[in-house]
């Protein structure tokens, strides 16, 4: 796959630049040749001698170097790689790609080169939270840069939360996808006049959930609801079928991959939140997963155990993050919040005053007494700042392409939210 493929692989002032190191030998053990340029900040996490025994190359670090624009020049540099790869991208680099300074060697090679560029951030919680640093990815989104991760864990400061740099692993398959798509870009033109012919969410990032949330009472036991994900995993496919990239944050199922979506797969309702924040930004949000309202408040470390004669433990229940007020209300919030009103009594009633209370622009409210959840048919009705429609029973599927189409039109500007 990577075989006689040039690599520009940028690295950035962070803790998790020794990432960048692995990185490197999994690239040149996929046969690609890799050209390393580390800034001033990645210096001081990994030494250019380390970087440059690993890869095999010189390690270019300064733009005023006599010796490396005598023998290559920054401009040939920029254009001698078939994808440049900045891990990790730490907030500072991605504020100054975003708006187009170059006053280091790896600032003026992104804003020289004319090959696709793929980032993955690297930083904090706080500052992959910041509105300046979701402004900058989303500009960066639509001018076609590439983002990998960032994942959810522990960080250098003993926080955690969404920052963490992909592993390298990770950053190597995405690094496989976009020299397969830049391929397919080079074979496959779009025909003259029709570049969006089909696809009306080309270039846009789609964030949806499905499927139930599995919150543990103990290592066998767990609270959970018998939502199969099929109506979420419809609408992921229906998204990526309109050209849109679409990252799928699924809980429990066992339902194959909507073909296109990324697939992120989490057991509890603070795990999917998670996971939302860190695919953010997007341009529209779709909360359909039913996630469970409550958890156990302590979950036993062991199994327990029924004693005869004794009356069960008693379960104390705490309240679960709510995912969709918090996407709602959030410094990276989504043009458009869709979120899910699974209902028994009071569908429409109850829907509206849902779409109010949690600050989203729109509901899909169904009633889940009869056979809806795990079912193949669905009737909803869309709840919008306009009224309420009524849609038909129809397929799954069907219910997703509606929703598909709507979400389209209204992020092109076609309709009001």
């Amino acid at each position: 796959m990577l075989a006689d493929t040039r690599i520009l692989l940028i690295v950035s002032g962070s803790v998790s630049a020794y990432k960048a190191l692995e990185l490197t030998r999994l690239l040149r053990k996929a046969g690609a040749r890799v050209i390393p340029v580390l800034t001033a900040g990645g210096a001081r996490f990994v030494t250019p001698h380390a970087l440059q025994a690993i890869a095999g190359e010189v390690v270019h670090q300064e733009l005023w170097s006599l010796a490396d624009e005598a023998e290559t020049g920054h401009i040939r540099l920029a254009r001698l790689p078939d994808l440049v790869v900045v891990a990790p991208a730490s907030a500072d680099l991605l504020a100054r790609m975003a708006h187009g300074l170059a006053d280091d060697l790896a600032t003026t090679l992104l804003l020289a080169t004319d090959r696709p560029v793929l980032v993955a951030p690297a930083m904090n919680w706080a500052m992959w939270a910041h509105p300046a640093t979701c402004a900058n990815l989303a500009a960066l989104r639509e001018r076609g840069v590439g983002v990998v991760g960032p994942n959810v864990g522990a960080m250098a400061e003993a926080e955690s939360g969404p920052g963490r740099l992909a592993e390298p692993a990770e950053i190597l398959a995405a690094i496989e996808a976009a020299l397969d798509a830049a391929r397919h870009r080079r074979e496959r033109p779009p025909a003259a006049g029709l570049p969006m012919a089909g696809r009306p969410l080309a270039g846009r990032h789609l964030l949806v959930t499905s499927g139930p949330t599995h919150e543990p009472i103990d290592p066998v036991r767990y609270i959970a609801n018998r939502s199969s994900g099929r109506q979420g995993h419809a609408i992921a496919g229906a998204l990526a079928a309109l050209g849109a990239r679409v990252t799928l944050v699924s809980g429990p199922v066992i339902l194959p991959d909507p073909p296109g979506a990324t697939v992120l797969r989490v057991n509890t309702a603070a795990e999917m939140l998670a996971a939302c924040e860190a695919a953010l930004p997007a341009d529209a949000a779709v909360c359909a997963a039913a996630v469970a309202d409550w958890r156990s408040a302590g979950a036993a470390e062991q199994k327990l155990k029924k004693v005869p004669g004794e009356a069960p433990p008693p379960l104390a229940l705490a309240l679960n993050p709510d995912i969709l007020a918090t996407l709602s209300a959030h410094a990276c919030r989504p043009r458009l919040v869709v979120g899910f009103a699974a209902e028994t009594e009071n569908v429409v009633s109850n829907a509206v005053a849902k779409r109010q209370r949690k600050g989203c622009d729109w509901i899909v409210a169904n009633d889940v007494s009869g056979d809806v959840m795990g079912g193949a048919e669905n009737a909803v009705h869309l709840v919008t700042a306009g009224g309420v429609e009524d849609w038909p029973r129809l397929p799954k599927e069907e219910v997703a392409g509606r929703l598909a189409a709507r979400i389209a039109e209204t992020l092109a500007g076609g309709a009001e939210a």
